[in-house]
């Protein structure tokens, strides 16, 4: 049998390219893309000298007399001198000259008059206390999520520069396939789409058109010639029978393959390849299932890469049952409860469709034993 045994195919397509150059976006907009350059504070956090609670600021030696209120929002118009008072909110900014914030459950007051003991704290906090300007408030590499954006608008950081996210196409190919509607004799729907895309989508990608094609290598070669995404996904098309013409387009583009066919069962012959102008072709079998295992082998740890975060290797765990192996190879299996779902072929998806997870099981596994996962869209 061709090709590369599954850890390395899989480590192959992780290590096949690098991390698309970075580029200036809205902070807003950068939701779950990787930072390629460091978030640095651009105003410090805090902005401004700020009460901690809720009470009074006061300045020199009590009792203090009362002049007037600050809320957040709204800055002091009149600093406090020595024996004033400001009632303040927690959060407003502190007038000058305030020496220390009293909280009102320490304080007696009595016809504008303060009565307390100060204690060690000043309940202020101090502009840049959290954050100086110039400080690092995410690292490079980080995924943006929620978080990452809201400490950076808080910290006055308006752009942030990512890695552009990889453009993935996808051509299903087949005489047999329709998009849409019910399947006539010897027809059959499109299941790649959905899987792809989100599994694109799950790495970093993004996900830029889905076409179906015909048996016709014009059509083909016109196809991935006209593409500009960074990642073309072509189903079906990817062994050597009269209908599939992948493996004879690339080579006339002068394509070289990285991965040429991998010993595992289902999903043989999976396949990726560079284009000269660096593009990559990620080759999925036509049967669904062995197409999936494909994208998770191939499409994920590529697209992970050059999105900015590639991918360790898969997590392990104990898997138990028992299914037929793949001498030299492995069997990639549905689990679910780390228990296998059933002897999966290379069409099916309803047992996956029920699973936590694939199983990568090499030829020596033996119920009981750790296994390779693969997670599911």
């Amino acid at each position: 049998m061709d090709g590369m045994s599954w850890a390395l195919a899989y480590a192959t397509a992780r290590d096949a390219a690098a991390a698309l150059p970075g580029r200036t976006v809205p902070v807003e907009e950068a939701l779950g893309q990787v930072l390629a350059a460091p978030v640095r504070c651009a105003r410090p956090v805090p902005a401004f000298d700020n009460a901690a609670m809720d009470g009074y600021a006061i300045a020199g030696d009590g009792p203090w007399t009362v002049r007037g209120r600050v809320l957040a929002g709204h800055p002091a118009v009149r600093p406090v001198r020595a024996g004033e008072a400001v009632e303040i909110a927690t959060g407003a900014p502190v007038p000058d000259g305030t020496e220390a914030v009293l909280p009102y459950e320490d304080c007696a007051v009595e016809q504008d008059k303060v009565e307390a003991v100060r204690g060690p704290r000043a309940h202020i906090r101090r502009a840049g206390d959290a954050l100086a300007v110039g400080s690092v408030v995410v690292p490079a590499g980080r995924t943006v999520t929620a978080t990452v954006i809201a400490a950076a608008v808080q910290a006055g950081v308006e752009t942030v520069v990512t890695h552009r996210p990889p453009a993935v196409s996808l051509l299903v190919t087949g005489d047999e396939v329709i998009t849409a509607g019910t399947p006539a004799p010897g027809q059959v729907r499109d299941s790649f789409t959905g899987p792809v895309g989100a599994v694109t989508a799950r790495a970093g990608g993004r996900p830029l058109d889905s076409s179906h094609l015909p048996d016709d290598p014009r059509r083909l070669a016109a196809a991935l010639a006209g593409t500009g995404a960074d990642v073309i996904v072509v189903s079906g098309s990817s062994s050597a029978g009269a209908a599939d013409h992948l493996h004879t387009l690339l080579a006339a583009a002068k394509a070289t393959w990285l991965v040429r066919g991998v010993h595992c069962r289902p999903g043989h012959p999976q396949g990726l390849a560079v284009l000269p102008d660096g593009r990559f072709a990620v080759s999925l079998p036509g049967n669904p299932y062995a197409g999936l295992v494909a994208a998770l082998t191939l499409l994920e740890p590529l697209v992970a890469t050059l999105a900015g975060r590639p991918p360790g290797r898969p997590p392990t765990a104990a898997v138990t049952g028992s299914t037929r192996l793949m001498p030299g190879g492995v069997r990639i299996v549905p689990v679910a409860g780390g228990r296998i779902a059933g002897a999966a072929g290379s069409a099916g998806l309803h047992l996956a469709a029920a699973a936590d997870a694939l199983a990568v099981l090499p030829d020596d596994w033996t119920s009981g034993g750790s296994a390779p996962l693969l997670t599911l869209p």
